[in-house]
């Protein structure tokens, strides 16, 4: 079996190019912000977008891992539910909830799931990993963090090799 033979001037590289690693990853990793509110608790003004569309002007996202985040979370998520055709006049009732989260039920961030309750309500569920991202249906993919990822490697083995 060949083991690598680790000089100790070697050592102190490897450990220096981890630290920074570590550092880099430390500046660059912050919580994720996102919109959080509820069509629920703002029944007089639908400032979150249940019948109008959502104003991000109107809003501050807020940092998931922050005390101002109703809940805490690594993620983004929005919920929109809409009632049966005709439940009010002829009409639909919808709710919106905008917020973080720490679980998606699927296990999956960056994608959109849907269904319908036995009742016939109508639910959709997005889930989102980048600041701001659930203000909209849109789903964005930040590869910020795999470029980086792939940086600090990179320079680790360069240092590592010389």
């Amino acid at each position: 079996m060949n083991l690598i033979k680790i000089e100790p001037g070697n050592l102190i590289i490897i450990k220096v190019g981890v630290s920074q690693c570590v550092f880099f990853f430390c500046i660059l990793v912050e919580s994720v912000r996102c919109y959080q509110c509820s069509s629920a608790q703002d029944k007089d003004d639908d400032s979150c977008g249940a019948y109008s569309s959502f104003e991000k002007e109107k809003h501050i996202p807020v940092e998931c891992n922050s005390h101002e985040s109703h809940t805490p979370g690594s993620f983004c998520m929005k919920v929109v539910q809409q009632g049966p055709i005709g439940f009010i006049w002829d009409g639909r009732w919808r709710q919106v909830i905008r917020r973080c989260a720490s679980v998606a039920e699927t296990g999956v961030s960056g994608v959109c799931n849907w269904g319908i309750y036995e009742n016939g309500v109508y639910w959709e569920e997005c889930y989102c990993a980048e600041d701001g991202c659930n203000s909209s249906t849109n789903i964005k993919i930040n590869f910020y963090l795999i470029i980086a990822s792939i940086i600090c490697i990179l320079s680790t083995v360069i240092s590592y090799n010389r």
